[in-house]
């Protein structure tokens, strides 16, 4: 899977069942695994309404199952 597949598919949290946002870039460690995923957040589920992107950081671990649509996040999980 390519980061462009990732990028196409919205961030939904399992926790609270609200949609994050989507992914535009990842963290990788120094042994080449990804850390973390970087998302441009989401307000209020519409995110061309809104002129302020927010990054959010999140744990690769936070990442629970990546769909054919959607990609599950737990935001409680923590590492």
């Amino acid at each position: 899977m390519n980061l462009s597949d990732l990028q196409e598919k919205e961030v939904v949290d399992i926790s609270t069942g609200k949609r994050i946002g989507s992914i535009i870039d990842v963290v990788i460690s120094s042994k080449g695994n990804i850390s973390k995923i970087i998302l441009e957040e989401t307000k209020g589920g519409r995110r061309f309404l809104t002129s302020s992107k927010e990054e959010v950081y999140l744990d690769w671990q936070q990442l629970i199952k990546i769909g054919d649509d959607i990609i599950l996040i737990d935001s409680k999980k923590i590492s």
